[in-house]
C-alpha cells in the first residue's frame, strides 16, 4: 500500500498510476478538482503520414559501411561523430508519445486544503486508487481503477450521506486537433493528429445513483444531488501494428462498445472482476524480508529510508519489489503495445526520449522480472512488437547491411523504426535485434512450451541469427569473427568487437542452437551456426588492471565511473559467466571501478550484476542507492527524469538475491545480504518449469517447497543439502518439500 496525507501536486513526484495495459491513468487526489491525466498506449505522432516524411531510419549512403568497417581495420577506433557522419541521418517522422488528455472532475463544496482525515493511497493487491476525507458531517471517497477485463478507466464518488454526491466532468487536452462534445450521459472526445493524421478517441460515461446527470453545452457532464456516482472512459487509435501502414479502422465502434458494456455493469460488479483479475496475477507472489510497516505515509518512510537493520526500511524494500510487479501488470497486458520507457503514463506531447523504446536495454530491462515474478501472462505485448518489428527489420538489414534477417537499432517506435538517427553516442546498436530475442527464449525456458517455441519464439531467433550469419567479419588480426563496427552503449569509441557487441551474439547463437536441436529444425543451419559459434570472439578478456574489458583491445580506464557496464552482459542479463570463474572475478573487479552511482536503471543493472556474483550485500547496497537516490516519492524510478525500467530493474534483482536458475541449476538464496536474515518469499519461478516457495532464518534455508510445472529431472542447489546440490525427479502438478536433513 502506498498513501499520503496530501494530494499530488506534481505529476512525475507524486502521483499515483493505474493501468490496463492499453489505458493508464495517474491520480491526483486533489479536493475542489479532481484530476487524472489520461493515456491510450497507442496514440503517436510520427510513422507514415507525418508531416515530416517517414523513411523507418532507412537510407545510409551506399558504401558507407564497407568504408567504416576499413577504417576500424587500419585505424583500430573511430570517435563517434565521425560514425554518425559517415552511417547515420537526420531522423525524421519519428513522433513521440502523445498524452490523451486530463479527466478534471470539479467537486463543488469540497474543501480547499486537506486536513487531518484526508488520505489518498494505491493499493497494490487490488490496484485501487483511493481518497478519503471527511467534511461537513459526511465522509467522502473516491475510488479508481483500470479494468483490463473491461477496458476503461473508471473511478467513483461517493458520501456517507444521501443525496450529497456531486461533480462536474470536463476534459482538456493540449491537443488542438480534437472536439469534445456532450450528449446525455455520455462525453465525446475525438480527433486526428495534426501531424500524422491518427485517429483518436475517447468516450466517458457518468452513472448516478439517485441523481441526475446534465450534459452541458460546453461539453461537461454534470451530477446533482447522487447518492453516489461513477465513470466509465473507454479511448482507442486507429493504429495498427502492421507494416507498413500503420493504421486499422477507425476506433469509434469499439470504443463506444467498450465504454456501454462498461456503463451497463453496477459499480460492485465492474470492480469486483478488475480485482479478481489483477489478483489472479498480483497474488502469486509474496515476499516477507521481517518488514513491518509503519503507520507512516510512503514519502515520509521514503525519506527516512537508510537501508539499514530497521523493519521500516525493509517494508519499503518489500514495497519496492512488489511495485515494480504491479507496474508492470499496469503497462503490459495481452492487446496492448509492450510497457515503454514511462510504461504508459505520461503527461505531456513531448515526453523525455519520446517515451520510446530504447533498445540498447531499457525495453528489455522492463521485461526482467516478468518470468521469475510469475507474470509470464505479460509478455505477450512484447512478443508481439518484436514479432512487429521483423518487416520493417528485413528492410533495414537488406538496405543498410546487404544481409539478410533482421535488425533493429538503438530505438525504435510503434512505427517499425529500426534504421539509424545521427546522435553520435546513441543512433548504432545492430545487437538490439538479437537481445531483443533473449526474452522470448527466457520464456520456453521457465515454461518449457515447444508449441510457443516452434510458433513464437523460433522463427525470430532464427531470422536474427541469420542475419548475424551473414553480417560477422573476420577480424585480421586474430582470425576470429567480429562485429564491426560495434559500440559499446553509449560509451567510448567506435571499435571492431567491443564486449557486449560479441556476448550479445554469442548468447543469440548459443541460444538458437539450443532451441534448433529441441525442434530439429534444420541440421545444416545448425552446422552453420556451431561453425560461426567456435568462430565467434566470445567477448571476454581480463585486462591489464585485472578488469573484464570493455573493449577487444585494453582500453579501460580505472576511474570510470560510466552509467553503462555493458561488458557485463555475460554475467547478465547473459549466462557465460559463472560465478567463481575467472571471468566473474574479473567482473567483480570492474564493477567495483565503476562504483555504486549512477541513474536509476543502472544501479537497477548493477543490483542484478552483484546478485549473480552472489555477493548479496553488494547487490543490497546498490538497492539502498536506488532507493535513497534515484526514487521518487511516488516510488517511480527517477532516471532523472523518470523511467520505468529501474523499477522493474530492481524487482529482478531482488528475485535474483532469492532464486536463479538461469544455469541450469535452482540455485536457493544464492545472494541473501546480511540485513534480511529471517524470511520468506512464495511463488517466484525457476527456469525448468517449477515454482518455490523459500523460508530461511540466521540467513540460511529452512523449508523450500517446490511444485512442478512439467515432468522431468531438476537440479537444486542450498545449503539445505550436506553435499550443496540434490537432483530430483519431478512429475507435472507435484509439490515436494525440501528441509535441512530431509
Amino acid at each position: 500500500m502506498l498513501w499520503y496525507r496530501r494530494p499530488a501536486e506534481d505529476w512525475e513526484r507524486e502521483s499515483l498510476p493505474v493501468g490496463n495495459g492499453a489505458l493508464g491513468a495517474s491520480v491526483y487526489g486533489t479536493l475542489r478538482a479532481e484530476r487524472l491525466t489520461v493515456n491510450e498506449k497507442s496514440l503517436w505522432t510520427g510513422g507514415p503520414g507525418s508531416a515530416e516524411g517517414y523513411d523507418h531510419g532507412n537510407g545510409t549512403t551506399p558504401g558507407a559501411l564497407a568504408a567504416v568497417q576499413g577504417r576500424l581495420e587500419s585505424e583500430g577506433t573511430l570517435p563517434p561523430p565521425a560514425v554518425a557522419a559517415a552511417l547515420g541521418r537526420p531522423r525524421r517522422g519519428y513522433g513521440a508519445y502523445q498524452v490523451l488528455g486530463d479527466l478534471l472532475i470539479a467537486v463543488p463544496g469540497a474543501p480547499d486544503i486537506p486536513d487531518a482525515s484526508y488520505r489518498r493511497s494505491l493499493d497494490l493487491a487490488t490496484a485501487l486508487a483511493r481518497v478519503g476525507y471527511t467534511h461537513q458531517g459526511a465522509t467522502w471517497t473516491r475510488e479508481f481503477l483500470a479494468s483490463h477485463p473491461a477496458g476503461v478507466i473508471a473511478g467513483r464518488f461517493h458520501a456517507d450521506r444521501p443525496g450529497r454526491t456531486g461533480f462536474t466532468l470536463s476534459h482538456t487536452s493540449p491537443h488542438a486537433d480534437r472536439t469534445v462534445t456532450a450528449d446525455g450521459d455520455r462525453l465525446t472526445v475525438r480527433g486526428r493528429l495534426a501531424d500524422n493524421g491518427l485517429r483518436f478517441e475517447a468516450q466517458i460515461r457518468v452513472v448516478a445513483q439517485a441523481g441526475t446527470v446534465t450534459a452541458g453545452p460546453d461539453g461537461t457532464l454534470t451530477v446533482s444531488g447522487a447518492d453516489s456516482a461513477h465513470f466509465v472512459l473507454a479511448a482507442g487509435t486507429d493504429y495498427a501494428d502492421t507494416y507498413p501502414a500503420y493504421r486499422g479502422p477507425d476506433p469509434h465502434a469499439t470504443v463506444t462498445a467498450t465504454v456501454d458494456a462498461a456503463a451497463a455493469l453496477p459499480w460492485a460488479r465492474l470492480r469486483a472482476d478488475h480485482v479478481a483479475d489483477h489478483g489472479a496475477l498480483f497474488g502469486r507472489v509474496s515476499l516477507d524480508i521481517g518488514q513491518r510497516p509503519p503507520d507512516r505515509p510512503t514519502d515520509e518512510l521514503l525519506a527516512s529510508y537508510t537501508g539499514g537493520t530497521a523493519p521500516a526500511d525493509r517494508a519499503l524494500e518489500a514495497l519496492s519489489f512488489q511495485y515494480g510487479r504491479y507496474l508492470l501488470i499496469a503497462s503490459s497486458r495481452a492487446g496492448s503495445l509492450p510497457a515503454n520507457l514511462q510504461g504508459v503514463w505520461n503527461d505531456s506531447t513531448a515526453p523525455p526520449w519520446a517515451g520510446d523504446y530504447h533498445t540498447n536495454i531499457n525495453l528489455q530491462m522492463n521485461y526482467w522480472p516478468a518470468e521469475v515474478t510469475a507474470l509470464p501472462e505479460t509478455t505477450v505485448p512484447y512478443d508481439r512488437f518484436v514479432e512487429a518489428l521483423r518487416a520493417p527489420g528485413r528492410v533495414t538489414a537488406r538496405e543498410m547491411f546487404a544481409a539478410p534477417g533482421w535488425v533493429v537499432h538503438n530505438e525504435t517506435n510503434p512505427y517499425g523504426f529500426t534504421g539509424v538517427h545521427d546522435w553520435a553516442t546513441a543512433f548504432w546498436f545492430p545487437e538490439a535485434a538479437a537481445w531483443l530475442t533473449q526474452q522470448l527464449y527466457e520464456h520456453h525456458r521457465f515454461s518449457g512450451c515447444t508449441d510457443y517455441l516452434r510458433d513464437t519464439a523460433y522463427p525470430v531467433m532464427k531470422e536474427a541469427a541469420v542475419f548475424w550469419l551473414a553480417a560477422l567479419r573476420t577480424d585480421p588480426r586474430d582470425g576470429t569473427l567480429v562485429v564491426t563496427p560495434g559500440y559499446s552503449p553509449e560509451h567510448g569509441d567506435f571499435t571492431a568487437g567491443p564486449a557486449m557487441s560479441q556476448q550479445i551474439v554469442h548468447d543469440l547463437f548459443t541460444s538458437t542452437l539450443e532451441a534448433s536441436r529441441t525442434l530439429g529444425d534444420d541440421s545444416g543451419f545448425r552446422r552453420r551456426l556451431k561453425d560461426a559459434l567456435d568462430r565467434l570472439d566470445p567477448g571476454l578478456r581480463t585486462g591489464s588492471w585485472g578488469q573484464l574489458q570493455e573493449w577487444k583491445e585494453d582500453l579501460d580506464d580505472p576511474d570510470d565511473t560510466h552509467r553503462h557496464v555493458s561488458h557485463l552482459f555475460a554475467l547478465h542479463p547473459g549466462r557465460q559467466i559463472t560465478p567463481g570463474s575467472r571471468w566473474a572475478e574479473a567482473a567483480a573487479v570492474s564493477l567495483t571501478a565503476r562504483g555504486d552511482g549512477g541513474t536509476g536503471w543502472s544501479r537497477a543493472w548493477r543490483l542484478n550484476f552483484w546478485a549473480r556474483l552472489h555477493d548479496g550485500d553488494r547487490a543490497h547496497a546498490m538497492l539502498r542507492g536506488q532507493l535513497r537516490t534515484s526514487t521518487l516519492p511516488n516510488l517511480w524510478d527517477n532516471h532523472p527524469p523518470f523511467q520505468l525500467d529501474g523499477n522493474f530493474g530492481a524487482t529482478a534483482g531482488i528475485a535474483e538475491m532469492l532464486l536463479q536458475s538461469h544455469h541450469g541449476a535452482v540455485e536457493i538464496l544464492p545472494a541473501l545480504p546480511a540485513v534480511w536474515p529471517e524470511g520468506e518469499v512464495r511463488g517466484l519461478r525457476a527456469r525448468g518449469g517449477v515454482r518455490l516457495d523459500i523460508a530461511w532464518s540466521a540467513g540460511v534455508a529452512r523449508r523450500v517447497v517446490l511444485t512442478a510445472e512439467r515432468t522431468g529431472t531438476l537440479t537444486v542447489r542450498s545449503t539445505l543439502f550436506a553435499s550443496g546440490e540434490r537432483v530430483l525427479d519431478v512429475r507435472a502438478g507435484e509439490s515436494y518439500t525440501l528441509t535441512a536433513g530431509g
